[in-house]
């Protein structure tokens, strides 16, 4: 198989729309609408699709975010495979992807998540490549996660 990390671009938009995760996972995540629109407001972040073999199964947002002490944070702030793709390890294999890129794009750093410790399948994955919860929330009210 064939897995591939694009930009989210014009060509590639309307993939990225019809993506949905399982509706039992909606109130964990943004809408792709509401990823696009922060995309477009704040230009830290990378919207990106997720591709095997040239479908698109998923899609994800990452960034270097100023802290509130002036400083940069990077952050893996979306990140979600269709409902009809998952379960196959495609959420594994592209954070593991998605952190190799960003620590290229970005430098050697500590990767910020946020995640609500309902979305039980979420935490494990994360917890099982390296991300520990650090007693801190975000401004939704999700735990933030670090790795590194």
């Amino acid at each position: 198989m064939n897995y591939d990390i694009r930009h989210v671009s014009k060509g590639n938009r309307r993939e990225m729309l019809a993506l949905r995760v399982a509706k039992n996972q909606r109130a964990f995540i943004e809408t792709i609408e509401e990823c696009l629109a922060e995309a477009e407001q704040w230009k830290e972040f990378r919207p990106v699709g997720l591709y095997v073999d040239n479908v698109p199964v998923g899609f994800a947002m990452y960034g270097s975010l100023k802290d509130s002490q002036g400083g940069h944070n990077l952050w893996i702030d979306r990140m979600l495979i269709d409902e009809q793709f998952q379960s196959r390890g495609f959420g594994r294999m592209f954070m593991e992807l998605l952190i190799e890129r960003v620590l290229k794009e970005y430098g050697e750093q500590p990767i910020y998540l946020s995640v609500y410790k309902e979305n039980r399948g979420a935490v494990h994955l994360y917890e099982t490549l390296g991300f520990v919860f650090i007693g801190e929330y975000d401004t939704a009210g999700e735990e933030i996660m670090r790795k590194g």
